[in-house]
């Protein structure tokens, strides 16, 4: 399991706007969207709400590594990348459901858990 780092975690408190979430389709094919219902979840996961998600579903189902990319109020750039997880239920879908605005659906949460991290082009992870 690999533990996101203290300056990384502090860096997404003060992050700015939303995120940029991108998955890839079988053949490879990237897919980016603009998440602002996501989270930090222990120290290894970042858990997003599928409020809205078509292409970006598809190619979670069909298991696609992802990024999460965010930019801090001083704009510095960071980006976690790793594998994810779907959950329709349980607990990680129960916390999302606490979390994400009432006034959308919720049908699910993408757990990604975190495998490489970047400060702009330096690897942190």
């Amino acid at each position: 399991m690999a533990v996101i780092p203290t300056s990384v975690s502090e860096a997404w408190e003060n992050r700015d706007g939303p995120a940029v979430f991108t998955t890839v389709d079988g053949s490879g094919k990237p897919n980016a969207i603009y998440v602002s219902c996501i989270r930090k979840v222990g120290e290894d996961s970042i858990a997003i709400a599928d409020n809205y998600f078509d292409k970006t579903r598809k190619n979670i189902l069909s298991g696609s590594k992802v990024s999460v990319l965010f930019i801090t109020r001083d704009k510095k750039s960071f980006q976690m990348k790793g594998r994810v997880e779907y959950h329709k239920s349980g607990d990680v879908y129960d916390d999302m459901k606490k979390w994400n605005p009432k006034k959308h659906p919720g049908h699910a949460a993408a757990l990604v858990k975190v495998e490489e991290i970047y400060k702009g082009a330096e690897r942190l992870l």
